[in-house]
């Protein structure tokens, strides 16, 4: 058993958005994810950090789901910027169970287990964001309530946007998984020339992983196992 993290699979098999007109690495991207998936194991657990599918809602959404259900392994996701068919929590899970999606979990107001390990976490908060200090707030309340429900477990923490990178640092974020005692914190968001500026490594008790699918070349890192 083995545990994976991912983000940016930006699927469009429902819609007309393909990252293939990017050119560079994401040509052939779906490809690539089905082979990159292929070292997971039915067993393994692989957080998907946000930015999932284009559709703009769950039914547009369906097909990129159905693709991610059929891959290996249990899938937890998590929200990412660009995830607009994103919705209650109930409303989600009607929808996978309404179509035979098994392996597809939320992480959203909660946490996950993986064995005795805690998996936290939320969208976070970037400043090229709207500045709402409302959205920040339910953020920083979204991820302490995903900390505090995984106990006195050991608890890993994955946001879609990254904490920090060279020359920005959301350091409410930070104070938030250190004061819960945060020792690995996966991310994505960052593409093509911005995985320069990503901050990979041990900063104070933490350590930061980029985990953009572009920036794996689509293959899923693994954490643990």
């Amino acid at each position: 058993m083995a545990l994976y993290a991912l983000g940016d699979t930006h699927l469009s098999l429902g819609t007309d958005k393909p990252m293939d007109v990017f050119g560079g690495g994401w040509t052939g991207y779906v490809d690539k994810l089905r082979e990159g998936f292929a070292q997971v194991a039915p067993e393994d657990t692989v957080v998907v950090c946000g930015d999932i599918s284009w559709g703009m809602s769950l039914e547009q959404a369906r097909a990129d789901f159905a693709f991610l259900d059929a891959l290996p392994g249990r899938k937890i996701l998590l929200k990412g910027n660009h995830d607009y068919w994103w919705n209650t929590a109930a409303k989600m899970h009607a929808f996978f169970a309404e179509n035979g999606f098994t392996t597809l979990h939320l992480l959203h107001n909660n946490c996950q287990l993986y064995g005795e390990i805690a998996l936290c976490g939320t969208r976070g908060w970037f400043y090229e964001e709207t500045g709402d200090q409302k959205v920040f707030n339910r953020e920083l309340i979204r991820l302490e309530a995903s900390l505090k429900a995984a106990g006195e477990r050991e608890k890993l923490c994955f946001l879609h946007y990254p904490p920090l990178y060279q020359g920005y640092r959301c350091q409410e974020i930070i104070d938030l998984m250190e004061r819960y005692g945060v020792k690995l914190c996966c991310y994505g968001h960052l593409h093509g020339g911005s995985h320069r500026l990503a901050v990979v490594g041990k900063q104070g008790e933490i350590v930061y992983q980029l985990v953009a699918a572009d920036y794996l070349g689509f293959r899923p890192q693994k954490i643990c196992e």
